[in-house]
């Protein structure tokens, strides 16, 4: 951090009350093809191929909306319903297959040769088919001042200690290039947060959690070291340089130093 501007410096202690993520461009539902419209293109009963877009905004059967960005070197996916964006994998499956997974092995897309696509979700874990609906504009970091690095930080720390029923302080050590994604990193983390009061067994889990700190690192990670959640990002790798929800819940869930 030596050498970064001073407003970036040091730790930045997010106690204001509010609520809020980071604003993603989202593509307005439109009506569309219907169901085995896919990943790889779809063909037409004249052998015609269509393609679909790089970014794409597609539903599911039971209404899930989501939004798939392939202009990365990994692919973004991320549902209407949340402020998070998942960095995949892509992974080989039967049948030529391909099957996309977050960044704990978990699946969150079989795209099919032929073109089918299938979404994997909390409600329907057996997986549910998608059909496009369109295009849209790729999902991006938007470059952050300090000002607006210490109000996300505010709403991500307002939102925890809501969750948790107490005061959950964020705080940050940031420079330009890594900002937004710390930002990003922060709405994920309280994201995480509000996940483990969902039962009771993931509830206990905020008791192991009584600040957050952020900061940046060679790889995306998290661990939780005397009380206080270290998230750590990879400003290089974009939004794939962050631990995803699902992580930070597992790290809440391991036993380690507290």
């Amino acid at each position: 951090m030596t050498g970064e501007p001073t407003a970036f410096r040091g730790a930045v202690i997010a106690l204001a009350l509010g609520a809020g993520a980071l604003a993603f461009a989202q593509p307005a539902d439109a009506a569309g093809p219907k169901l085995r419209d896919g990943l790889f293109g779809r063909r037409a009963p004249d052998g015609r191929q269509f393609t679909a877009p790089p970014v794409a905004r597609y539903v599911s059967e039971d209404g899930v909306g989501f939004t798939l960005d392939r202009t990365q070197p990994r692919p973004l996916l991320k549902f209407d319903n949340s402020p998070e964006v998942w960095a995949l994998s892509p992974h080989p499956a039967p049948r030529g297959d391909v099957i996309y997974k977050n960044d704990l092995g978990h699946p969150v897309v079989r795209a099919t040769r032929l073109g089918g696509l299938t979404v994997f979700t909390p409600g329907r874990p057996a997986g549910s088919a998608a059909a496009l609906i369109g295009g849209g504009p790729p999902l991006r970091l938007a470059q952050l001042g300090p000002q607006a690095l210490l109000e996300k930080l505010a709403q991500s720390s307002a939102r925890a200690s809501r969750a948790a029923r107490r005061l959950i302080p964020f705080d940050a050590e940031a420079s330009p290039a890594s900002s937004a994604l710390i930002a990003d990193a922060a709405v994920v983390t309280s994201e995480a947060m509000v996940r483990m009061t969902r039962t009771p067994r993931t509830r206990a889990l905020l008791d192991r959690i009584r600040r957050v700190r952020l900061v940046e690192g060679r790889r995306a990670g998290a661990e939780i070291s005397q009380g206080t959640l270290i998230v750590m990002v990879a400003p290089q790798q974009g939004l794939a340089g962050r631990p995803s929800s699902e992580r930070i819940v597992a790290v809440a869930n391991t036993p380690g130093d507290d």
